[in-house]
């Protein structure tokens, strides 16, 4: 089972420059339960996501991750979190191994970067440089890093974009097995991503 990780934005603002993106608003990711952020472009998905990764600091109110008896986790949130954005940040230069490799020696990683890049559909493709790859094995190279990492929490914007048909299936299944052995999912998307996910809308 993953570790248990809950999380609650309480009261948050979010500006923007000088627009104000969102206000006093209060959001509950649980343990087990894929989260959806919802809405049209520019209402603050992506800016909600970097918050909850802390990239992201709020004009008010706070983000606590807890325990699911409620009491605070004493390890820093990117200790929980990997962030997943619209930027694959890998490198070119680099062979999808080699880019796999370089993550978990700096962040750490509960999986073997070669077996992460093969459940996501890339064995062929492991030591082709990246620069090589179409933007869907990109996505599926980065994806793979996300899986490879263990950690509890996946905060994902537009997971599915840019995969075909095949890789969106993929990506899907990998979330509902993350979502079902406890992990915490809060996706940005535009997109249904499973039946019974929690719907958080942003105007």
């Amino acid at each position: 089972m993953t570790q248990a990780v809950a999380i609650a934005g309480e009261n948050l603002t979010c500006r923007r420059g000088d627009r104000i993106l969102f206000s006093e608003l209060s959001l509950e990711a649980r343990p087990g339960v894929l989260t959806l952020l919802t809405g049209p472009n520019g209402s603050g998905k992506t800016s909600l996501l970097r918050m909850i990764a802390g990239l992201l600091k709020p004009e008010a109110g706070r983000i606590v991750f807890r325990h699911p008896d409620g009491a605070a986790f004493e390890e820093e949130a990117a200790q929980l979190i990997h962030y997943a954005g619209h930027h694959d940040a890998l490198k070119n230069q680099m062979t999808a191994r080699e880019n796999l490799a370089f993550a978990a020696a700096w962040h750490g990683a509960a999986r073997d970067p070669a077996a992460a890049l093969e459940r996501l559909g890339l064995k062929r493709q492991i030591d082709l440089p990246v620069g090589y790859f179409s933007a869907g094995q990109r996505r599926r190279a980065a994806f793979a890093r996300c899986w490879m990492s263990g950690r509890p929490v996946w905060l994902l914007d537009e997971p599915t974009a840019a995969l075909d048909s095949a890789g969106r299936a993929l990506v899907v299944d990998l979330i509902a097995e993350h979502v079902a052995s406890g992990g915490t999912v809060v996706a940005a998307t535009h997109e249904p991503l499973a039946e019974g996910a929690a719907e958080f809308a942003l105007a």
